[in-house]
């Protein structure tokens, strides 16, 4: 066990309790990880955790967030649960491969391997890189070694354990993987977790994450995940985030795509304190296409903040990103989307949107779409739109006998249904659009109000 303290807000004092903890994040490591330390925090001290004046986080203020206490479970804690009476399924009616992460941790009690084709490899990082340097060693840190984002490198630094997935050429997996990721502890904990998911070429695979606090304790959770995406593979990765409002939640996802792939991502942000997504995808093979999309609800004073890269680094490539925001009460709210075409990305078709909801005076957003291009023969937009309820269509539904809160509610579920409709999995789509009335309801919100008494 490890304890940050009070004046975590220092860089130094992060390097500090590295240079304290790192006999501990070696032990029973695989050399696999234990080779990227030492350069990740020194790559870390050199950026330090950034102020406002970081161009990238200039609208996500992380001075509070760091001024906490926080323990670190270097050393695997948890023991034999049942997480059946601990946690219900948000998607019941999902029949998925189920796998479970307590507090960055791969769950012991996971047996994943009993129902998946025996050539698929899904199991504990830390545990493969020992058993199976083979599979990692080539991909690991390939793509997020080369970003100067301080947590993906204070994650390489700190990272023990998360979960590896392995679909081998021209395999299919039919059902889903469900991944969630669970965070529980009597007082305040810094989660690290890695993730590597590769698909090799003509492979397939549909993913759901979950992301979930199942106690009241403030949580600072840094996860790191690399997608690489293999020549003709189609890969489905669906993010859903739930946690208190005393949660901090950094993600970082890098996709990796060769020729004629084709990868759907989306990102459903129900609730948490301070959510900032980093996704960077890059074109590495001609004729592949991304869709990347995003909804956020946020309420009392949370935060989320996506920000995006899209590299197009190869030519005859689409990508087109929808990325949506509904604001109450004094939240806030920030995009980024970075598009950059390069020199040889000829025929490249690139789009980005944007589009936010407030629901109140005080609430804000900012949002910052930009294109980079350096190719002539492209086809590339994006637009970003801020504003309140349209009160024409207001006042359409309320003209046909429709009460003012049912009329918002339908406007603002047709809002975020065009995010949903992206989803390819009918049971996710429908659980998402019930969580979505919920959340509108408040319902979700009354239910971590409760959790955090």
């Amino acid at each position: 066990m490890s304890i940050i303290s009070e004046k975590i807000s220092q860089t130094d004092q992060m390097v500090s309790l590295f240079e304290h903890s790192r006999e501990t994040l070696n032990q029973g490591s695989s050399p696999i990880l234990n080779r990227m330390r030492q350069v990740s925090v020194k790559r870390f001290a050199q950026t330090g955790i950034p102020d406002l004046k970081n161009e990238d986080y200039k609208y996500t203020n992380l001075k509070s967030v760091f001024e906490k206490i926080y323990r670190q479970e270097l050393i695997l804690e948890s023991g034999q649960i049942n997480l059946n009476e601990v946690f219900k399924s948000n998607i019941p009616e999902l029949d998925a491969h189920l796998v479970f992460l307590v507090n960055g941790w791969f769950y012991s009690g996971n047996n994943p391997g009993t129902e998946l084709p025996k050539e698929v490899v899904l199991g504990s990082l830390e545990k493969i890189a020992k058993e199976q340097p083979e599979l990692i060693q080539n991909y690991l840190n390939r793509q997020a070694g080369l970003s100067n984002d301080p947590f993906v490198a204070l994650n390489t630094a700190f990272t023990k354990d998360g979960f590896f997935l392995y679909i081998p050429k021209g395999l299919a997996i039919e059902k889903p993987i469900q991944i969630i990721n669970l965070l529980s502890s009597d007082d305040n904990l810094m989660a690290t977790q890695r993730n590597l998911i590769i698909a090799e070429a003509a492979s397939q695979v549909k993913i759901v994450i979950c992301d979930h606090t199942l106690s009241p304790a403030s949580f600072l959770y840094n996860s790191v995940s690399e997608i690489f995406v293999g020549e003709d593979a189609l890969v489905d990765v669906y993010t859903i985030q739930n946690l208190n409002n005393q949660s901090t939640s950094i993600n970082s996802a890098f996709y990796s795509q060769q020729r004629n792939s084709n990868m759907v991502t989306g990102t459903v942000c129900l609730h948490g304190g301070l959510i900032r997504n980093n996704l960077k995808v890059t074109f590495n093979g001609d004729h592949s296409e991304a869709n990347i999309n995003g909804i956020a609800f946020t309420d009392k004073k949370q935060h989320v903040d996506n920000f995006t890269v899209i590299e197009h680094a190869s030519p005859n490539c689409l990508s087109n990103q929808i990325y949506k925001n509904i604001l109450d009460d004094e939240s806030t709210g920030a995009f980024a989307g970075r598009i950059h075409v390069a020199r040889d990305a000829q025929q490249t078709n690139a789009f980005q949107r944007n589009n936010n909801v407030l629901l109140s005076d005080k609430a804000r957003m900012q949002t910052k779409p930009q294109l980079i291009i350096d190719a002539d023969d492209v086809k590339c937009s994006h637009g970003a739109t801020v504003g309140q309820i349209d009160e024409e269509a207001l006042f359409f539904l309320r003209a046909r006998g429709i009460g003012e809160k049912e009329a918002r509610m339908m406007l603002m579920n047709a809002f975020a249904h065009e995010v949903i409709l992206k989803i390819n999995l009918e049971p996710l789509r429908d659980r998402i659009d019930e969580l979505i009335e919920k959340r509108l309801n408040g319902e979700i919100s009354r239910f971590h109000d409760q959790l955090e008494v």
